[in-house]
C-alpha cells in the first residue's frame, strides 16, 4: 500500500519542471533505489522490461566535451561505434564527479531533461521503435515513463547506432 502511495506523486525536479513545462505526457513511478542496482534493479521492482528502461550516460570526446547518451537499459555502448559517428576521434564516460558538474544530477539519478549544461544528445536508434520508455526523472529512484520521440522533440536527440549486449 505505501508503495503505491509513494508512486503517485514525487516532488518536481528540473526534468519535471521541463516535462511540464512543454507539454509532455508522463507518469511517475518511484522505487527503492538500490546502489550499482541500474536499471535492471528499477525494471525489476517497477514491473518493466529492463530493454525500454533507458539509461541516461554523460560521456565526453577527446577534447572533454560533453555529451549524453541515451541507451537501453539492457545493452551497453559501443564506444568507438559512437566516436564513428559522431566524428570525434575517441568518446569515453565521464568520471562521476564531472558528470554530476556537466548534468547537475546525482549519478544514479541522472535526466537527459533540465541539465544544468547544454550538451548533445545521441540516442540509440532502436530506442525510438519503442512505444513508451522509462527514464531518469532527475534523482535515484524516480522513472518517468514518456513516448520515446519526446528526446528527438525536446533535446533535439540523434539517433545512433552504438547498442552492443551487455555481458555484466
Amino acid at each position: 500500500m505505501a508503495k503505491k502511495d509513494k508512486a503517485q506523486h514525487v516532488s518536481e525536479t528540473p526534468a519535471t519542471q521541463m516535462l511540464r513545462a512543454h507539454g509532455v505526457a508522463f507518469t511517475e513511478h518511484a522505487y527503492d533505489y538500490v546502489e550499482h542496482g541500474g536499471t535492471h534493479e528499477s525494471a525489476r521492482q517497477l514491473g518493466l522490461r529492463e530493454h525500454a528502461v533507458v539509461k541516461t550516460l554523460v560521456m565526453q570526446d577527446q577534447d572533454a566535451r560533453p555529451l549524453i547518451v541515451l541507451m537501453h537499459g539492457d545493452c551497453k555502448v559501443s564506444t568507438k561505434n559512437l566516436a564513428r559517428q559522431i566524428g570525434a576521434k575517441s568518446v569515453e564516460p565521464c568520471k562521476p564527479e564531472v558528470a554530476q558538474r556537466h548534468s547537475g544530477y546525482q549519478v544514479g539519478g541522472t535526466s537527459p531533461f533540465g541539465v544544468r549544461k547544454t550538451m548533445p544528445v545521441y540516442i540509440e536508434e532502436s530506442i525510438l521503435a519503442l512505444d513508451r520508455i522509462a527514464i531518469n526523472g532527475g534523482r535515484r529512484g524516480y522513472l518517468v515513463q514518456i513516448a520515446p520521440q519526446v528526446c528527438v522533440q525536446l533535446l533535439g536527440a540523434h539517433a545512433v547506432q552504438c547498442a552492443l549486449p551487455d555481458s555484466g
